[in-house]
């Protein structure tokens, strides 16, 4: 009888929330087709909560006071890859789980067989798995990038429970899976990739990881905005979610870290993007500066703080008159809001007529500048720019501008003074000049 029929609704596997019919978009998180069918006030719906009897704690599973807890078989292992190390905060941690995302293309396939033949070639017993590529091509770029070893372990498997006994067959030291989203579980319904899919792999990947002190490290598909596909819980699930990022017009490639358990969450690594591989920057100053024989008008040299790191960049402005209505504000590495706000400030605070120009800035090297302290360098790239003067090659200028033309103190200071002092910058315009109209007269010998 229809009377007797269990009421049907759909929760959304991402919120749990929940309709009486099917739509395409959950109506609470707005994520895309991750509504599922369930009995309503049961099963994956939120109506009736279970009651569960407590069990049994015996042995070292028993709470004990964290003074008695060892450190000694969490303590982080070389990856032989110093810039990822860096990023890892010293290297990889028994029973870690790292989750690496990044565009298609940028090269995180490469970065990571790199980690893997490093590592194995320290004498550690590494398993590649791979759900995008077939071991003859793995094969191929290996050779290609020298990261043959007979530690390294490669298989290609797009199903779960073959990747467990992969994992159970080889006992690795090290798990590289290639990628998370090309892994299913025959026990679920809905193909590779689907939220519930997602999770179910993840989720079996962590619970060998910490049961058996085996770092594993995933790489994540992002969508079109960036941001990593999958469950959100995907990036609450794992210990440390780092970003694989770098413009494909240029060899250069950025770690970062955005989640980090172990370690800190400011650090990043560079790397260079070769034909033989991938290639760490050690001192990657150089890369961000174009130094031509004679000064040119509209250049102006920073040094940025990345994590730990002092880096030299420059920054380059054009300025040219135009009769449109609205000037056009053209940006690259920085950020646009922040170039707009030290234009008003140039014009009424410096007496720079900016209004009926055109103003493009921009940095070398494909660098992102996002810091304040970068201000004073873009504001007297501009003037630079407006007056046709150029500055003296060994001068730098950092500082965060106010809105009432102040040059404000930016941290680690004595870090960016050493760091220009060591490229042979000996005039650094900063703070302790005065106001905006002290450091431009300064820069420009006005």
């Amino acid at each position: 009888m229809a009377g007797n029929s269990a009421k049907r609704e759909f929760t959304c596997t991402e919120c749990s929330w929940t309709n009486a019919k099917w739509v395409g978009q959950c109506g609470e998180c707005q994520a895309w087709n991750t509504l599922v069918e369930g009995a309503a006030g049961g099963g994956r719906g939120l109506g009736t909560v279970r009651s569960i009897r407590p069990s049994a704690i015996v042995g070292s599973a028993a709470a004990r006071p964290i003074t008695d807890v060892s450190t000694e078989r969490v303590s982080s292992r070389s990856t032989s890859v110093s810039e990822f190390d860096r990023v890892l905060g010293g290297g990889l941690v028994p029973g870690a789980v790292v989750l690496l995302s990044g565009e298609p293309g940028v090269g995180k396939s490469t970065l990571l067989l790199e980690v893997a033949s490093n590592t194995a070639k320290s004498g550690a017993r590494v398993l590649y798995i791979s759900g995008e590529e077939s071991t003859g091509q793995i094969r191929l770029r290996a050779e290609r990038t020298g990261a043959l070893s007979d530690n390294l372990m490669i298989a290609s498997e797009t199903d779960l429970s073959a990747v467990l006994g992969q994992i159970e067959a080889v006992k690795p030291e090290l798990l590289v899976v290639d990628s998370v989203q090309t892994i299913a579980a025959s026990e679920l319904d809905g193909a590779a990739g689907m939220p519930a899919q997602i999770r179910e792999v993840a989720a079996n990947l962590i619970r060998v990881a910490k049961s058996t002190n085996l770092p594993v490290i995933l790489v994540g598909h992002v969508t079109k905005d960036g941001s990593i596909a999958g469950p959100r819980v995907l990036e609450h699930l794992v210990d440390v979610v780092c970003h694989f990022e770098g413009d494909r017009q240029t060899s250069l490639r950025f770690v970062r870290s955005l989640k980090n358990r172990f370690g800190p969450t400011d650090e990043v690594g560079c790397f260079e993007m070769t034909g033989e591989g991938i290639r760490e920057v050690t001192d990657p100053s150089g890369l961000f500066l174009s130094r031509p024989e004679q000064p040119v008008s509209g250049t102006c040299v920073t040094v940025a703080i990345e994590g730990r790191r002092a880096l030299i960049a420059e920054v380059q402005a054009l300025v040219v008159k135009t009769s449109s209505p609205q000037p056009r504000r053209v940006v690259n590495g920085v950020d646009a809001s922040r170039v707009a706000m030290l234009l008003a400030v140039l014009e009424r605070r410096a007496g720079l007529r900016l209004s009926e120009m055109d103003v493009y800035v921009s940095t070398v090297g494909g660098v992102k500048l996002t810091e304040p302290a970068s201000d004073l360098a873009i504001a007297v790239a501009i003037a630079s720019a407006v007056q046709d003067k150029a500055i003296a090659h060994d001068l730098v200028a950092y500082g965060e501008i106010s809105l009432a033309g102040e040059i404000r103190q930016v941290t680690n200071a004595r870090q960016r003074e050493t760091e220009a002092a060591r490229l042979g910058f000996a005039r650094q315009v900063d703070s302790s000049v005065g106001g905006l109209k002290s450091a431009l007269a300064l820069a420009l010998n006005w």
